[in-house]
């Protein structure tokens, strides 16, 4: 069953942030990783607040996006996203069929 990782991110330093963005990719390919969304324009259809930066990544599988996030690849790029940014982040498992 495939599985995302969903952030919203407010970046701060987005000098220091360009590190981070630069390895995420390299990290979250060994786990299978795969970005659907990475920063595009976004649109507040109903609640608060809008979001800031939102990306999406797809996994295989819930097992590949945990691997992932405690990767020793991936923990040096957390800290430097902790640094310089706000984060909401969350995983959620994906549909075995999607529905038509």
């Amino acid at each position: 069953m495939p599985a995302y990782l969903v952030a919203d991110v407010e970046v701060h330093d987005p000098d220091g942030y360009e590190a981070y963005r630069a390895g995420v990719l390299a990290a979250a390919r060994p786990y299978g990783g795969r970005y659907l969304v990475r920063g595009g324009r976004t649109e507040l259809l109903e609640g608060a607040p809008p979001p800031a930066r939102v990306v999406i990544i797809e996994f295989d599988s819930m097992s590949q996006l945990k691997a992932f996030w405690d990767s020793p690849q991936y923990t040096p790029l957390r800290r430097i996203r902790e640094r310089c940014a706000t984060s909401r982040i969350f995983a959620v498992e994906g549909l075995d069929t999607p529905l038509a």
